[in-house]
């Protein structure tokens, strides 16, 4: 038994959904796509599930948040797909596939053929067994990954009101999960191995500020150490966690959030893989032709950077998402994927957003005692990175412009001095493509780049009156011949 599609995607989150709203754009007919999913729903957005859905107040749930309403977008309901012929395989796993044939095998045992297919898996969460603790099937220990995940956490959030919860982890799940419980009324610490949250992508200034605004809600923090073991009582119910400097903590909940791993096994020895996840080309297409990765399981050119990189944030997986199907379904049309790495989180009243990539030295800006501050990175010379929290939507569209431009500066403390107005100043200043000095209001100067936006318009008005006196030309000549 078995059914062919000419396009499938493997995969059920956020990037199968705007892939699936893309091929719809681009006029897939009826019964050419189909969605197989482990997951008994349609896609939808995931980042719910550590902000709104774990609210205990008029809470988010689904049909409210299916995709693409994370991009202002219409909203993808199972209807929706039906309506435009998509099948939706669901609540079905597939344990082996063969890119060589162009065959996936559920585990019930159907063979589903395509022509074209897009792995949309995602990754998994890390558990707590593959660092050598045991105690991950705890009935109060809590993972946060997908719908089911989420469903049991607010269980045991409802069932440990006034009760003391351990946060494992300082990046994502674990700063957003903490203030849902927080605003719970539960008790929170959080524990991390690193000197500060989000070490990854925050300097010690910038997570300072959030540590703080975190302890005036309440929360506290055990940083340079691990999780060991729990403790149990006679009932198996949790009453502590032990950490690895000997610390002992009250627990009635965990959450762990350690990490994630890209689901890549069932193409282990079919395709390249790079840096985790399945390297692709810069239209999301694999090392088979038939065969593209989108989302957190893709690792792809970065062209701002020069490099391959795998990027785990769901505005990387719905804009890969829709790259790869315009290059599948009008490859002559479409350019490599030139993206600029964003990420952001939005907190109790804090939001804020960054873009490019965090190396180099870092210039700090604005009002730290208050909620509006932000930062450059500049590397060899040029801005890579900008973070802003507090941003208006001009402000943060600013940030990310300068960071596409990549501006030279020459004088670090003149940029701090400006700010934030460095972005707004240089923004509004028509794209550039050759090198011209910018002085500033203090004497400094900054070297950004010259529009050839005149030049341009020049050329193709010679060329356009070049080609019309040859024209003119060639015509007399043939009335003579």
């Amino acid at each position: 038994m078995g059914r062919a599609f000419v396009y499938v995607i493997l995969g059920g989150g956020v990037a199968a959904g705007y892939a699936a709203h893309e091929f719809v754009k681009r006029g897939v007919s009826h019964g050419e796509l189909c969605i197989i999913s482990e997951e008994p729903v349609a896609p939808y957005e995931r980042p719910a599930l550590s902000k709104g859905y774990l609210l205990p107040e008029d809470p988010a749930r689904l049909p409210a948040f299916h995709c693409c309403v994370g991009s202002n977008e219409e909203r993808l309901t199972p209807k929706w797909y039906k309506e435009n012929g998509i099948e939706l395989v669901l609540g079905t796993r597939v344990k082996s596939a063969d890119v060589r044939r162009k065959t996936l095998l559920t585990a019930t045992g159907e063979t589903i053929t395509y022509k074209i297919l897009i792995v949309a898996t995602g990754a998994r969460a890390l558990k707590l067994e593959e660092f050598g603790v045991s105690g991950s099937d705890a009935e109060s220990v809590c993972y946060l990954r997908d719908l089911a995940d989420a469903n049991r956490l607010v269980n045991v959030m409802q069932s440990s009101g006034g009760g003391n919860a351990v946060v494992i982890g300082g990046g994502y799940i674990g700063m957003e999960c903490a203030a849902s419980l927080v605003i719970g009324k539960i008790n929170v610490t959080m524990v991390f191995p690193e000197a500060h949250c989000m070490a990854r992508l925050f300097t010690p200034k910038i997570a300072s500020f959030y540590e703080e605004f975190y302890r005036s809600k309440g929360v506290k923090f055990v940083k340079g150490t691990v999780l060991t073991s729990f403790d149990f009582d006679s009932n198996d119910k949790m009453t502590a966690v032990n950490l690895r400097d000997g610390t002992k903590l009250p627990a009635d909940m965990v959450i762990v959030g350690i990490g994630i791993r890209p689901n890549t096994s069932l193409f282990e020895g079919q395709l390249t893989l790079e840096k985790g996840g399945i390297k692709v080309n810069g239209q999301m297409q694999s090392s088979n032709s038939s065969v593209y990765a989108v989302g957190d399981v893709a690792t792809f050119p970065v062209k701002i950077f020069g490099e391959t990189r795998r990027l785990e944030h769901v505005d990387s997986a719905r804009k890969s998402a829709r790259h790869a199907v315009a290059a599948i379904m009008e490859p002559e049309k479409t350019t490599e994927f030139d993206y600029l790495p964003f990420f952001y989180s939005r907190v109790f009243t804090l939001s804020w957003q960054f873009y490019g990539d965090s190396t180099g030295d870092v210039v700090h800006f604005g009002d730290f005692l208050g909620n509006s501050f932000g930062a450059y990175w500049v590397n060899k010379g040029h801005v890579v990175g900008s973070f802003l929290e507090g941003g208006t939507k001009e402000e943060y569209e600013a940030i990310a412009k300068i960071t596409r431009l990549k501006p030279a500066i020459e004088d670090l403390s003149d940029l701090e001095t400006q700010g934030l107005g460095f972005a707004l100043t240089l923004s509004d200043k028509p794209e550039p493509s050759e090198a011209v000095v910018v002085s500033s209001s203090s004497g400094s100067t900054f070297v950004t780049e010259k529009p050839l936006h005149v030049w341009h318009a020049t050329a193709g008005v010679i060329l356009a009156a070049s080609i019309a006196a040859f024209a003119y030309w060639y015509g007399r000549r043939r009335r003579r011949w």
